[in-house]
Order: structure tokens, then C-alpha cells, then sequence
């Protein structure tokens, strides 16, 4: 019985090991492109550019948060549970709602954008230079929304293969496109580089989510509306999570602005986009497979738990490695991303790596939320997450400059892990299996003995032991990996240095 539960477990491992190195292996084609893009972009318009990129970037994500009513993210909700039912009926009447809704609160955020671009680029920029700028991103906003009800569509499905592919194609076009425009028109076309992303996106999204193959059924408005209701009222609370995540970071960028300028913001976004893009993977998996897997199975404690923490285990010792090479290499990587410009940004990077290893180790826990449908636990645990972040941010970046941002990000998580564990052991009787305790202390011990390396020691003596580091925990993360896969899943010759390696220990 007990090999049958370990053979079990086995499969559990390889399934999320496997999504996540599809996923994975899609981000990190357009990590290549973000090098490509990013340096670019960097030597073509400098810091002040880049904090003006950052700073539309935010005013879309926060419009489209907000019209958006969280629609796409309960979508795949609703879609995951009919899924697990295989209620095919209900996929096809979720699904056509979906869309056509998804549709129409573009539209309406299109609309609410263009009216308010005169105060928000005055509110933004302090002037009017940016006002057909921030109209302009109306569009945008349209037809990503759009597009997220594609999106939603193929995730709740679980369909990782077409997900994959279209975050690469997507990715490999928004490059082109902001270069070529960039290029040719500087500063200028920033904004219409955006949109042309977003157009490209929903192409994408529409060639892979057309191959799904469910026929729209005809509904009556009753119908119609019985299948909104339930979208909108859970996508109502992820609305207000995703306005208070996004609006969080828009306010912060407020902060660096008003206070050093918008070249200080642009180094604050060069870090915020390098401290995502490793960790940026593994949170995109837990949101395209583990989330429906989880929702699939929310009223099984048991089950709900040991999804968790093999979750929470593979994440870890697939983040960790990466982590450490981003706290090593935190200078490097900003010339190579960016100029020796941003080199003052390595310091804010290396404070948001230590925050992402958090955000890591919290977010399969805060599913568990997501998964129950506990809408107002989720909603005041954003709420006070927001708070937190905004009062840490306004307290810190006034007397430390832009690096108090990255510490008011890191101080987030801290207090973010302590509430979401709490939460999952109300909710569900959650505890971290032994195994993941064992490897949060040894990885968080190590991140922090790396970041005061990098930190406080000479650049070359820092370099070298994070490299140590870096390098140990990667074989180490390796060697557990491979030992929880199930040996039928491994290539013959890793089957058989396994093999040899158990017969090593046990004489």
C-alpha cells in the first residue's frame, strides 16, 4: 500500500515537474527575447525611458484589473470545475460567456480610459505632454481583455502544450514590434508599441484557443445571464485583489518618481522586471495547472494539502538555484539586460529576489483560498497586503532612495508567508510536510548568507561565494528532483546512476 501511495506521488511529482518545464521552457525562450528587447530599449532610449515604459505599462495593468471585473481568472474557475465534472454542456456555455464578455468589458475599460487620460497623465507625469499617450493605451487595454477570455479558456482546460507555444509566438512578436517601432520613432512609440503587443497577443490567442473544439450553444438572455452571475461575483473579489496588486505597484512607482526623479523609477522597473523573469516561470505554472488541479479537488482536505506541498517542494527546488544566480549576478545582469546605467539598480534587484524566493514558498498555500471559494478571507488578505506594501514603500523610500522599494517588497512576503500559512491551516488543517520545512530553512539560510556576500564583501569575494552557492544548490536541487520522479519517467542513464547510487548508500 505503501509503494502503491509512493508510486502515486511519483506521478504527482512528474506531472507538475513536467508543466512547469513546459511553461518554463516558454518563459525562458522569452527571457532570450526580454535580453533582446530590454537591451535594446535600453540603449535606445536610457533610464528615463525605461521608467516612462514602466510607468504606461502600469496605467494599462491597472485599467484592465479594473474593467476587467476578474472575469478571465474566475473563468478559469468555473471552466476547471466543469472540466472535472465533464459536464461538456457547461464547458461550451462557460466558455461562450467568457469571451462575449470578455469583449465587452474591454470595450467599457477602452472607453473609461479614454475619458480619464487627461487626469491620470496629470497625476502620473504632472503635465499634459502625455495625454494622447495614455488615450492611446485605451486600445491596449481592449484588446488584451480580449484576449484574456481566450486565455482563460485554454487554461482552464489544461491545455499547457498550446500555452506554452503561444506565450512564446506572442512573446517573439511583442519583440519585433516594440524594436522596429522604437527604432524608427523613438519615445514616441511607446505607447503604440504597446498596443501593437497587445494586438499581437490576441492574435495568438485566437489561432490556438479556435482549435478548442467547442460549438457556441444558443442561449436565451436567462441563460446568459445565470452563467455571468457567478463569474462576475468571484471575479469581483479578483478584481479587487488584482487593483490592489497592481495599484500597489503603480503607487510605489509614484513614490520613486516624485521622490528621485523618473530615471529613479526607470532603474526601479529594470529591477522589477529582472526580479520576475526566473521566478516568473514557476508562478505562471502554479496559475495554468496547479490552480484547476487544485479547484478540481478543494473539498479534500487531504488531497488539498498534498497538492500543496509537492507544489510548494518541486516550485522551491527549481527557484532556489535561480535566485542565488540572480543575487550573484545582479550587476552583471544589468549590463547585460540593460547599460552600465542601471548598475545602480542591482542593489533594488537583489532585495526583490529575496521577495520573490517568499512569494514563492506563499502562493500555493494562498490557492487553497482561491480553490474554496473563500472570496472575502482572499479579499481582506489583499487588502491588508496592499497596505502593508504602500506603507512600507512610503515609509522606506523617502530615507533609502529607490532601493526602499525593494526592501518594502521583501518586507511584504515576510509578512505575506505568515498569513497565508495561517489561513491554510484554518481553512484546510494545511502543514508543511518536514521535507519542504528542511529546504525553506536551508535555502532561505543560504539566500540571505549570498545577499551579504554580494552586499558587504568586495565584488569578486562576493561573486565567488554566491557562484559556490549557486552551483552546490543547483546539484542539489537536481539530485532530490530526480529522486522523487517515478524511475520509469527518467532516461536510462540517470535511471542508472540512481540505481547505482541507492545500491552506494544502503551498503
Amino acid at each position: 500500500m505503501a509503494s502503491q501511495e509512493h508510486h502515486s506521488d511519483g506521478h504527482s511529482y512528474f506531472h507538475i515537474l513536467k508543466t512547469m518545464v513546459m511553461i518554463g521552457g516558454s518563459s525562458l525562450v522569452n527571457v532570450l527575447f526580454s535580453i533582446i528587447r530590454n537591451k535594446t530599449l535600453a540603449v535606445l532610449l536610457g533610464p528615463a525611458g525605461i521608467g516612462q515604459i514602466g510607468l504606461y505599462q502600469s496605467i494599462v495593468d491597472l485599467t484592465q484589473t479594473l474593467a476587467g471585473c476578474g472575469v478571465a481568472s474566475s473563468g478559469v474557475r468555473q471552466i476547471a470545475e466543469a472540466t472535472g465534472s465533464g459536464d461538456n454542456d457547461r464547458i461550451a456555455r462557460t466558455a461562450t460567456v467568457l469571451r462575449r464578455t470578455s469583449m465587452v468589458l474591454g470595450l467599457l475599460g477602452a472607453i473609461m480610459l479614454v475619458a480619464l487620460a487627461q487626469p491620470i497623465a496629470r497625476l502620473t507625469f504632472s503635465d499634459d505632454q502625455h495625454v494622447y499617450g495614455v488615450a492611446l493605451l485605451s486600445l491596449a487595454v481592449l484588446l488584451q481583455l480580449a484576449a484574456g477570455g481566450q486565455v482563460a479558456l485554454i487554461q482552464g482546460l489544461r491545455d499547457i502544450g498550446g500555452l506554452a507555444r503561444m506565450q512564446i509566438l506572442s512573446g517573439l512578436a511583442s519583440t519585433t514590434i516594440t524594436i522596429v517601432l522604437v527604432y524608427m520613432f523613438g519615445p514616441s512609440a511607446i505607447a503604440p508599441a504597446i498596443v501593437a503587443s497587445a494586438a499581437a497577443l490576441l492574435l495568438m490567442c485566437w489561432w490556438f484557443s479556435r482549435k478548442v473544439a467547442i460549438s457556441p450553444p444558443r442561449m436565451t438572455f436567462r441563460e446568459v445571464w445565470q452563467e455571468v452571475v457567478p463569474l462576475m461575483q468571484l471575479g469581483f473579489v479578483f478584481m479587487l485583489a488584482g487593483l490592489m496588486g497592481y495599484g500597489a505597484s503603480y503607487i510605489v512607482r509614484l513614490f520613486v518618481l516624485w521622490e528621485d526623479g523618473i530615471a529613479a523609477a526607470g532603474q526601479y522597473h529594470a529591477a522589477w522586471v529582472l526580479g520576475g523573469i526566473y521566478a516568473g516561470f514557476i508562478l505562471q505554472a502554479m496559475g495554468a495547472d496547479f490552480y484547476p488541479r487544485l479547484t478540481a479537488v478543494a473539498n479534500d482536505h487531504a488531497a488539498v494539502n498534498r497538492l500543496v506541498n509537492q507544489q510548494t517542494q518541486i516550485s522551491l527546488l527549481l527557484a532556489a538555484p535561480g535566485v542565488l544566480a540572480t543575487l550573484t549576478f545582479a550587476s552583471l545582469a544589468m549590463w547585460l539586460f540593460y547599460t552600465p546605467e542601471f548598475y545602480p539598480a542591482a542593489n533594488i534587484l537583489r532585495w526583490i529576489c529575496l521577495g520573490m524566493l517568499l512569494r514563492i514558498i506563499a502562493w500555493p498555500m494562498g490557492f487553497i483560498m482561491v480553490a474554496k471559494g473563500r472570496r472575502m478571507i482572499f479579499l481582506v488578505g489583499d487588502a491588508a497586503a496592499f497596505l502593508v506594501h504602500i506603507g512600507l514603500a512610503w515609509l522606506l523610500v523617502p530615507h533609502l532612495g529607490p532601493i526602499g522599494s525593494g526592501i518594502a517588497y521583501f518586507g511584504l512576503y515576510v509578512w505575506h508567508c505568515l498569513f497565508v500559512y495561517y489561513i491554510a491551516r484554518k481553512l484546510s488543517q494545511f502543514r508543511w510536510s518536514q521535507a519542504n520545512l528542511k529546504l525553506a530553512i536551508v535555502f532561505l539560510t543560504i539566500s540571505g548568507l549570498v545577499f551579504c556576500a554580494t552586499v558587504y564583501l568586495p565584488p569578486w569575494e562576493g561573486m565567488a561565494v554566491g557562484t559556490l552557492a549557486t552551483l552546490l544548490s543547483g546539484l542539489y536541487s537536481l539530485r532530490y528532483l530526480v529522486g522523487l520522479m517515478p524511475a520509469e519517467s527518467l532516461p536510462s542513464p540517470i535511471r542508472t546512476w540512481v540505481s547505482k547510487s541507492a545500491v552506494s548508500k544502503s551498503a
